[in-house]
């Protein structure tokens, strides 16, 4: 199996490519949209600005590359927020591959922003290898629209959507590469899905 994750020159890309070693997969980090289109699996990271993630892309001509893919996919973090239509984060365009806008969180009054930290899941779906009562780790101060395309929700005194899949879009707004056996379990997961 090939597996590529899409370099954009900064973030959460070394972690996440450990994260993937540790399950036996060597990945490749490419910004050659012609090894991302070749590849049996792709990875967005992202840690960072919508912004300027989103100028990376355009920069490296990879953006109309992403929306087209066609092999199972996975977005974590800020690549799960670049997949919908718009986020408020200074009003940026995203990918639009999911309808939505991404929102600042609204959380209880003694909830901090950014949420950083451990959650538990509610309501996952076990395909993506998650259980009720998971702790993974988040590092946010924005959160993706809840919807059909949620699989797993956290609670930050508003429910946050976890983690999400649609078409061949897999997302987690956790950071499955920091979040222990839960963590692996989901990649896992991801590696063995067949759409």
């Amino acid at each position: 199996m090939t597996l590529a994750i899409v370099d954009l020159d900064y973030g959460n890309i070394a972690s996440i490519r450990h994260a993937f070693a540790r399950l036996g997969v060597d990945a490749e980090v490419t910004a050659d949209a012609d090894a991302l289109r070749a590849a049996d699996r792709v990875v967005l990271p992202g840690v960072g600005a919508a912004g300027h993630a989103m100028a990376r892309l355009r920069e490296r001509d990879l953006a109309d590359t992403i929306r087209a893919l066609e092999c199972p996919a996975l977005g974590i973090c800020l690549g799960m927020q670049l997949l919908f239509e718009r986020t408020d984060e200074n009003d940026i365009e995203c990918l639009g591959l999911i309808p939505g806008r991404v929102r600042a969180l609204q959380p209880a009054a003694t909830r901090p922003i950014p949420h950083m930290g451990w959650s538990a899941l509610s309501l996952p779906d076990p395909a993506a290898g998650l259980a009720a009562g998971d702790y993974v780790y988040f590092a946010h101060s924005f959160a993706c629209p809840d919807g059909e395309a949620t699989v797993a929700r956290a609670d930050y005194g508003e429910p946050i959507p976890a983690a999400l899949r649609q078409g061949n879009w897999w997302a987690a707004q956790f950071h499955p590469e920091r979040s222990g056996a839960a963590g692996a379990r989901y990649l896992q997961a991801f590696l063995e899905w067949q759409p």
